[in-house]
């Protein structure tokens, strides 16, 4: 007992020297913006051996998180950092990873699908404005037999349409330079005599044999893809063109309407219409100029209105004149609802045409108007009771085929490429 005693007493002898040291030595005051000490209570109890450690503030010891007593750490300015680095990490890697699925719940993958239902409905629009505008027009012309006076006519249609969509701010309006228009004048000539050179055909031969010769398409999109934009077709492709130009000479020279204004003129059609499809392209995929397929559709509508008034006034002069019309026994309201009728789905198919050109490739774009044609025959043939010999009919039918294979080796060449 007296050596426990004894001990005792050494123990509390040790704790009040140690504690006069920490009041001769005070240790150095820890940053506050660091540790915080925490409030001490009168009733602190001792420590196990009976020692009583001054309060804080008066020299305490800092013990560590966790042990009674201890500080408690504030936020440190390198951990806030490290974790702001960390969600910045996170973010950016959640950014790059693509989502599973999108708000609704659908998958991403399923996003290629709009697109792909955007461009088979722009199709479909402009199969059925196509069919109609050549119905009333070849009405049209029937009645009237002025190429160029309805072309005229249409393209005014155009215009009005397009001053229409830039007043009521439907579609942003142009600024463009007179450099710009510079480079859009030659392609609104072409797109002119393109109609033009249609309209002369369709008012000279039958709609069915118009539109079989312009399934000669795609031989002058290989053509011009090969001169202007330095595409080289396979071998298959090529091979495709033999049906296509054997159906339209076997047709050709069966066909009972057959005339050579309108064989020529449906041939001259072809050509200005796929150059002009094959400079648009080049046009709207130039980076130092920014045009929109809309708007450069609607300056070239607008141009070629003006270049085709001059040529109406000096080939055809003016036909539509009351005397005229009534000396014709033509119905005056009948024919300006045709020719309404027909303006407008020349308008709008048109313009289709071209949304759809600047979303796919010239090629694409030839093979799908190709297509159109198979459509347009089988309307026209229907609608206007056409007569076909079956040597005719075949001639027609070895084209289309020759269109369809055209279409199948040009699908088949991205994954030649990609294999």
């Amino acid at each position: 007992m007296r050596s426990m005693a004894a001990a005792c007493s050494s123990s509390s002898s040790s704790c009040r020297a140690l504690a006069a040291a920490r009041r001769s030595y005070p240790p150095p005051a820890l940053p506050s913006s660091r540790h915080v000490a925490p409030s001490p209570s009168p009733s602190a109890a001792p420590s196990s051996r009976g020692c009583r450690w001054p309060v804080a503030g008066a020299g305490a010891p800092a013990l560590s998180l966790g042990i009674r007593g201890g500080l408690r750490p504030l936020p440190s300015p390198l951990l806030a950092a490290g974790g702001a680095a960390a969600r910045t990490r996170t973010a950016a890697a959640a950014a790059a990873s693509p989502p599973a699925a999108d708000a609704g719940g659908k998958p991403e993958v399923a996003d290629g699908v709009p697109r792909t239902l955007q461009l088979g409905a722009m199709i479909l629009v402009w199969y059925l404005l196509n069919i109609y505008f050549n119905i009333y027009n070849k009405l049209v012309l029937k009645a009237v037999p002025f190429p160029y006076t309805i072309t005229t006519f249409q393209f005014a249609s155009g215009s009005f349409f397009v001053a229409l969509m830039w007043l009521l701010n439907l579609h942003p309006r142009p600024r463009l330079s007179p450099k710009q228009y510079a480079k859009i004048l030659p392609l609104a000539l072409i797109h002119m005599l393109g109609n033009v050179f249609t309209n002369v055909s369709l008012g000279k031969v039958a709609v069915s044999f118009t539109h079989t010769i312009k399934a000669m398409e795609p031989f002058f999109s290989v053509l011009l893809s090969v001169l202007f934009l330095g595409e080289t077709p396979s071998v298959l492709v090529l091979g495709s063109l033999v049906p296509i130009v054997g159906g339209v000479v076997l047709a050709s020279v069966t066909e009972v309407s057959f005339n050579w204004i309108g064989f020529w003129s449906a041939m001259a059609s072809n050509l200005t219409n796929q150059s002009r499809n094959v400079l648009c392209k080049k046009l709207l995929s130039d980076k130092e100029d920014s045009f929109d397929d809309i708007n450069l559709f609607s300056i070239m509508t607008v141009m070629a209105f003006l270049l085709s008034a001059p040529l109406m006034l000096s080939v055809e002069g003016i036909k539509f004149s009351p005397s005229y019309l009534q000396s014709a026994g033509v119905n005056v309201k009948e024919l300006c609802v045709k020719a309404a009728l027909a303006g407008t789905c020349f308008h709008f198919y048109q313009q289709v045409s071209y949304s759809l050109l600047a979303r796919v490739s010239p090629v694409t774009h030839s093979v799908t108007n190709s297509l159109k044609r198979m459509v347009v025959i089988g309307s026209s043939v229907l609608f206007f009771r056409t007569p076909l010999s079956p040597i005719n009919a075949l001639g027609t039918g070895i084209a289309l085929a020759g269109v369809s294979l055209y279409s199948q080796f040009k699908k088949a060449k991205p994954k030649s490429k990609a294999a």
